[in-house]
């Protein structure tokens, strides 16, 4: 696997190193020791799927605070999304900083969401579905939001949503 730092700090593309033959190919997609030696995370204690019929769907910006924040590793494995970033951790040097990814299943590759990270995507295509893989179990009381175009981020968007949930829509703007 190839370990790309992305700028905010702390974030990563993680690309799979095929090995194919006749028989199609074969990729390690997570390695706990690879991980570690990167300083990433390497438990998950939950697992979750999403899929969205429609490009233009989006969702987002969530994360979840502490005691309860939690890392994700996010995968495309049908279709294909710009995914988002962006270090809401106060103290950080990259705070407010964003970073932005294409996710598909013809790239393979995983986004590493570190802990204290907004994340949030557009679908780029229909029929699209997507894993995660989280260090920390759902906490309704430690979820946040923002609204996916608030100011304070500078996301520049690849398109506008055509399907949003009310709740992402409606966020009120980041608070520093």
């Amino acid at each position: 696997m190839l370990f790309t730092p992305l700028a905010p700090a702390g974030a990563y593309l993680i690309t799979p190193e095929p090995v194919g033959d006749h028989r199609g190919l074969f990729a390690r997609v997570f390695c706990a020791d690879e991980f570690a030696e990167h300083g990433l995370a390497t438990v998950y204690v939950q697992g979750s799927v999403a899929t969205n019929p429609r490009a233009g769907t989006l969702r987002g910006m969530h994360w979840q605070v502490a005691p309860h924040a939690e890392v994700k590793l996010v995968r495309v494995t049908a279709g294909a999304i710009w995914d988002v970033v962006v270090d809401v951790r106060p103290d950080s040097a990259t705070y407010l900083e964003h970073a932005a990814v294409e996710l598909s299943a013809a790239n393979r590759a995983t986004l590493y969401v570190p802990a204290g990270f907004a994340h949030g995507y557009i679908t780029l295509t229909d029929d699209v579905e997507i894993t995660y893989q989280m260090s920390e179990r759902y906490a309704p009381d430690a979820y946040r939001g923002a609204r996916w175009d608030d100011p304070a981020f500078g996301i520049e968007w690849p398109r506008e949503p055509t399907v949003i949930a009310d709740r992402d829509a409606t966020y009120p703007d980041f608070v520093r």
